[in-house]
């Protein structure tokens, strides 16, 4: 069986490509003293899990309760929810009875649901204090606020104090982190640690000299964006999206059986125009996307497809387009064979 022989749109993903960039990122973690707890979100496969802890992960993360409890149900016992959790403190304290849990939290409120679901469980559950790196998103913007959280989880019976998290990991961090250090110093609490995310950056995150834990996802398979960061090559994409052209309307327009329900519409940043790379055809731009329906600009493209063609295209942002198929078919020695996309669709 080869790529030809799929029926299309697929998702299609060669193993040696991932092997290497796990061995890639696992070294580099390995030779800075860094832990590596890679981010399902990517993947949401047990086996690719499996894949990284296998080549020395410390743990896994996710981002939602129902990532967690798949892998939990495969046997992974070291997770971290790395997303505050409001008001889910019976579905966590299940996860706390069986697997070392670890949280992120920026609130009372996230500390609340940790500190029942922990007393529920009769274990105890990790929490990190989030800060704001400057991606405006989740995370405390001050120090004493990030303070006043450790100090209550100190004080809160069966939960513990795990440190800092922050995403991404940028210069930002070193200077919350540093004053941090002051702060919780005076006031006689350690920083057990400080967990960082991003693969952009990721093999430079030892220059900050901050960074104790990695998360990153993306890196397993890497996108048109990694290649825009400057993070990966063509040659580490290791997800193809397989997809036919159905019609060849006019000489300069071509259009695929992918639309927005398979390769989304997020850009690629700097990883180049359109909704993902034709390898055959590079100058080709999937210029619009309708539902299922892909259109081709081939107004720069010398060579073009014919009808019945069946092209491989890096998509822009390959953990969306993940999240989009149930299964993946996967390459490795010449063979091809169907893997499911265990965690697929679960985003509570």
């Amino acid at each position: 069986m080869t790529f030809e022989d799929l029926e299309t749109p697929a998702p299609l993903v060669n193993l040696a490509i991932v092997d290497a960039n796990l061995k890639r990122m696992q070294d580099y973690c390995d030779s800075h003293g860094i832990r590596l707890r890679p981010h399902i979100k990517t993947h949401k496969s047990i086996a690719m899990a499996k894949r990284q802890l296998a080549l020395g992960a410390h743990g896994i993360t996710c981002q939602k309760l129902g990532e967690a409890e798949v892998m939990a149900d495969a046997g992974i016992d070291d997770i971290l929810i790395s997303y505050p959790l409001i008001g889910k403190a019976k579905r966590l304290a299940a996860l706390a009875a069986r697997v070392k849990m670890t949280v992120a939290i920026d609130s009372e409120q996230a500390l609340s649901t940790a500190a029942e679901a922990a007393a529920s469980a009769g274990h105890p559950i990790g929490v990190l204090v989030e800060f704001d790196s400057g991606a405006k998103r989740t995370g405390v913007v001050r120090v004493e606020d990030a303070l006043a959280l450790a100090r209550r989880i100190t004080e809160t019976p069966h939960l513990t104090f795990a440190g800092l998290m922050t995403y991404p990991a940028n210069e930002n961090t070193v200077a919350f982190v540093n004053a941090a250090r002051a702060a919780f110093d005076d006031a006689g609490i350690a920083i057990p640690m400080v967990s960082g995310g991003g693969t952009p950056d990721a093999f430079s995150v030892h220059e900050l000299g901050v960074i104790d834990e990695l998360r990153v996802g993306t890196y397993i398979y890497n996108d048109r964006m990694m290649i825009g960061a400057g993070h990966a090559s063509l040659a580490d994409c290791a997800f193809d999206v397989i997809a036919t052209v159905v019609s060849r309307p006019e000489e300069n327009r071509a259009i695929i059986d992918a639309g927005s329900k398979t390769l989304t519409s997020d850009p690629a940043g700097k990883g180049g125009p359109g909704h993902g790379l034709i390898r055959a055809y590079p100058d080709a731009v999937i210029d619009r996307l309708s539902e299922e329906h892909g259109m081709v600009d081939l107004t720069h493209s010398a060579a073009k497809p014919e009808i019945g063609e069946k092209l491989r295209i890096v998509p822009n942002h390959v953990c969306p387009v993940t999240n989009l198929h149930d299964a993946i078919w996967v390459e490795a020695d010449g063979e091809i064979s169907e893997l499911p996309v265990d965690a697929r669709g679960l985003t509570r």
